[in-house]
């Protein structure tokens, strides 16, 4: 192939950032190492941002989301017993859209393969990149259904295949990585029962943080703190339901309708950003560039806009001519990247906080959260991050 684009990974950076490409009647190829009904039923995130749902809109591909999706305009914190609403739809205006991620991945693949005629290989291996810092990028993979060795040659490379692909391995030993390690666990559940709450859910609980998010009518999303190094396996049906059961309780709160477990695996809480996240004609996106880790459900959000800046700079090079995009690229998505991790550092204090072993930490947290309820500059403050509205990029 002599094409303009080689994508490599098929999730909602990767799919949006060929979409843009196959809009602009640019060549583009996603290479995916899963198969197409994998990336359409992997159970994943699930909260929109109302810029990234507006960002989708405008490029043709939020229709089945603005038909489905479930609007949020509260969350509500549990603690000490107590129920804490807090509305940021009336402070802001804005709300937050649930759509599960494989859906909205199914709809991407819809239009980039079946609408925009874009071309995408699934069952990929063995993916190397060569001269990313040449004119002359290459791109070699193992064909799945012929065991044989094909090579793309491309004008660039779009790294979206998140924290444990190739392309972050693929960058020089020049490439600067800051990390940052929560030092806890989160043991993310799917459970196959209706939601218990109309919102968003977070209990802080002296036994550990603990989150209810619904992701459809017959699907929730729960997470419980645990170490960071824990078996799922050590935690029958029994253990999570009792855990969830006592650290989601408060006043007023039914209890949490229970049901199947179709998803247990522990989440290291860390963090990484890669800087940049541009290193000649290769471009990372998504978790490729980025870890946030799930504390303020910012990272598919944060994959989006790293997908509109890159796909819009790309269209600008190879269409227009217009190197200026591109060159700003990852400057312009590091603002909002570093933006988020800030938020996300402060929402762990507060959630980790009852749970730390120190009442001093204890003690701060609290108090954190409280003065969302007190002071309406800090409600106003948190708000618009909670939804985005003033970060960077």
């Amino acid at each position: 192939m002599t094409g303009s684009v080689v994508i490599i990974g098929a999730g909602p950076a990767g799919l949006t950032v060929g979409n843009i490409l196959r809009a602009a009647g640019i060549d583009c190829v996603i290479l995916e190492a899963g198969s197409r009904a994998f990336i359409e039923q992997r159970p994943r995130a699930g909260v929109l941002e109302e810029c990234v749902v507006r960002g989708l809109e405008r490029r043709g591909l939020a229709a089945d989301l603005l038909r489905h999706a479930v609007r949020q305009t509260t969350c509500e914190f549990r603690v000490e017993g107590e129920r804490l609403r807090f509305d940021f739809g009336e402070l802001t205006g804005q709300h937050h859209w649930v759509y599960p991620q494989p859906r909205l991945v199914t709809d991407l693949v819809a239009e980039y393969a079946d609408v925009r005629g874009g071309e995408i290989v699934f069952g990929v291996a063995d993916v190397e990149l060569t001269g990313t810092d040449t004119a002359d990028p290459q791109v070699s993979y193992t064909d799945a259904e012929t065991g044989r060795r094909r090579l793309l040659r491309c004008d660039f490379v779009a790294g979206c295949d998140g924290a444990q692909g190739v392309t972050r391995h693929a960058l020089p030993s020049r490439a600067g990585i800051a990390r940052h390690d929560y030092g806890v666990g989160w043991l993310a559940l799917l459970a196959e029962v209706p939601p218990s709450n109309d919102c968003a859910v977070f209990g802080l609980h002296p036994s550990g943080f603990a989150g209810h998010m619904a992701r459809s009518a017959t699907m929730t999303r729960y997470y419980l703190e645990c170490l960071p190094d824990d078996d799922p396996a050590d935690w029958s049906h029994r253990r999570v339901w009792a855990e969830l059961q006592q650290r989601l309780a408060a006043q007023g709160a039914a209890p949490l309708a229970e049901g199947r477990l179709i998803e247990k695996r522990v989440l290291p809480m860390r963090n990484f950003v890669v800087r940049p996240m541009a290193y000649g004609r290769l471009f990372l996106a998504g978790d490729a560039a980025h870890l946030t880790a799930p504390i303020a459900a910012k990272g598919m959000n944060l994959a989006l806009h790293d997908a509109f800046a890159l796909g819009d700079a790309l269209v600008g090079r190879l269409a227009g001519g217009d190197e200026s995009a591109l060159a700003d690229y990852s400057a312009r998505c590091l603002r909002r990247v570093w933006d988020y991790q800030e938020f996300s550092g402060w929402l762990s204090e507060v959630f980790h906080g009852p749970s730390s072993g120190d009442s001093h930490h204890a003690g701060t947290a609290l108090s954190r959260l409280r003065r969302l309820f007190s002071s309406p500059t800090a409600a106003a403050a948190f708000a618009e991050q909670y939804l985005g509205i003033t970060a960077g990029g």
